[in-house]
């Protein structure tokens, strides 16, 4: 190629890239997205250090990844499942939008072709145990860490050893976390990922019940982690309308890969990590203290005066002490004896004061004809001749009848005697106590 053609050809080159830096971002990532010039495309790319920040999701965790509004992160869990997975891959790869795999390691045995295909489509590659347990929050801390480092090993296999493509990213199946699991991952430098909403795609729903759950859910976070599911049916039918709901809601695509000493860590504030953090003005907000104030005069204010709340002089309760006009002149200042609040007086006189009537000492006397009806309910100690003497009782009608006490009860008809008819009343011993029970 002669002088003058390269120089043309750089020309031309300098020329495309200053047109696709002068461009709106969604024309830039259409521009770069051969084929599809609607295409949704992939926004930026998020490096993060999984030491400094070892669990995220706010499923689970306090923390998530340090997206902005309307920032989406793409996962799927469970591949490769060559059938669904590799329609998921053309999807993807159709509207230029890159994604974060975890992967099952018994898969990646299985299907080593499927793991390849990630690694040269670009996009990134966790892992998901060895066997999706779903048993990570019983199993032992030395079972967890089989399942965890045979499910590396596997998906290494399949990448033919390129530790470069296998990110230190891991998801508990089944997000059934454990404090020992995520202290283990922590350790060797591995991120715990949960999510910031989910689509449900592992239930037995329908593509359209997906693609509603994971639009709404993602509407009411205002951004975040999507999981869903690169071996289901569903998920397959669903992801074109996602992505395309994705495009028109002006939500973006972010790529998430891991920090190494030639990639460094994109730089992030510490209140990036919250979903929503609290601005920095209302995180300093404090609640104002209780002054202690000091006065310099201690004396009571004046109070109204009776005239003063609509009281009538008509109306006052005879008896009463007169009300005086203490309103004050113009420019008068006001002094105890201005005081527009009632004050008590003092009643000079006790003539008229109001009293009630002392009742006669005749209204709490008997009446003759209910005395002595009073005295036969009282029971009293009388001898045999008192007994024998039946008190006589007027009725209300004047008739007269006889009561006697010492008469022999009767027994009433129908009725069952309660002791038999020769018993005797023994004496009384009230000095001894009464002997147990024998058993």
């Amino acid at each position: 190629m002669s002088e003058r053609s390269l120089r043309i050809s750089s020309l031309v080159g300098a020329a495309c890239v200053a047109a696709a830096l002068t461009l709106p971002p969604q024309q830039a990532r259409a521009a770069s997205c051969p084929g599809n010039p609607d295409a949704l495309g992939t926004s930026r790319t998020l490096v993060v250090d999984p030491r400094e920040h070892p669990r995220i999701g706010t499923m689970q965790y306090g923390e998530t990844l340090p997206l902005r509004d309307h920032e989406v992160v793409l996962t799927f869990d469970d591949g490769p499942l060559p059938r669904e997975s590799n329609q998921v891959l053309d999807i993807l790869a159709k509207d230029c939008v890159k994604a974060t795999f975890f992967v099952v390691g018994r898969m990646a045995k299985t299907f080593p072709a499927g793991v390849r295909k990630l690694r040269d489509a670009g996009h990134t590659i966790g892992t998901h145990s060895q066997n999706h347990p779903l048993s990570f929050n019983r199993m032992s801390v030395e079972q967890a860490q089989q399942e965890v480092d045979e499910g590396i090993a596997s998906t290494l296999a399949a990448l033919d050893g390129d530790r470069a493509a296998l990110s230190p990213f891991f998801r508990i199946p089944g997000l059934l976390r454990a404090e020992a699991v995520e202290g283990y991952l922590a350790s060797r430098g591995i991120q715990a990922w949960s999510a910031d909403f989910p689509a449900d795609d592992w239930r037995h729903v329908s593509p359209d019940t997906v693609f509603h759950l994971a639009m709404s859910r993602l509407a009411a976070k205002g951004k975040g982690i999507l999981l869903l599911h690169d071996i289901q049916p569903r998920t397959v039918a669903a992801l074109p309308r996602i992505l395309q709901a994705l495009k028109a809601g002006g939500y973006k695509i972010v790529h998430v890969v891991a920090a190494t000493p030639e990639l460094p860590k994109t730089p992030t504030e510490p209140q990036e990590w919250r979903l929503h953090p609290a601005s920095e003005t209302v995180a300093k907000v404090r609640w104002p203290k209780v002054p202690h104030f000091v006065f310099a005069n201690a004396e009571m204010l004046p109070a109204p005066e009776l005239a003063d709340i609509g009281l009538d002089r008509d109306r006052l309760i005879p008896g009463s002490a007169p009300i005086r006009s203490n309103r004050l002149a113009r420019g008068q200042v006001p002094t105890p004896q201005h005081a527009p609040w009632p004050r008590q007086t003092l009643v000079e006189s006790t003539d008229s004061l109001i009293t009630l009537p002392v009742p006669s000492p005749s209204l709490f006397a008997l009446p003759e004809r209910t005395a002595p009806m009073i005295r036969a309910m009282v029971p009293v100690k009388a001898d045999r001749a008192a007994r024998e003497a039946a008190p006589l009782v007027r009725e209300a009608s004047g008739r007269t009848m006889s009561i006697d006490i010492g008469a022999a009860a009767r027994p009433i008809a129908g009725s069952v005697g309660i002791a038999p008819e020769g018993l005797q009343r023994g004496p009384l011993d009230t000095g001894s106590r009464p002997r147990p029970l024998n058993h």
